[in-house]
């Protein structure tokens, strides 16, 4: 059964241009990863601006290996800076 994963961020005030950004060029390398179903991004279309991304992963390994890659490993190291708060995934699964 696939894995879906959904992210808020919300940008620090000033950060909001940058944030976006640097969540735009995960999506690539992130769709080539192996057991990436999918990636879309979101920005709120009213205030605060909030910027949501939500995945989908054939597995949890599949979803356990991807924050180890380049990408998000540069990623990560980095995001602290532009959010309010620290980046935290919710792991869910379809239902109905």
């Amino acid at each position: 059964m696939p894995l879906h994963t959904f992210v808020r961020f919300e940008p620090q005030p000033g950060k909001e241009q940058k944030l976006r950004e640097e969540l735009k060029l995960l999506l690539e390398p992130t769709r080539a990863e192996p057991g990436c179903i999918g990636i879309h991004l979101y920005e709120a279309l009213r205030e605060p601006l909030m910027f949501y991304i939500h995945s989908e992963w054939v597995d949890e390994a599949a979803f356990d290996a991807h924050p180890k890659l380049p990408h998000m490993t540069r990623f990560l190291g980095l995001v602290s800076g532009l959010t309010t708060y620290p980046v935290k995934g919710i792991r869910t699964k379809q239902i109905g």
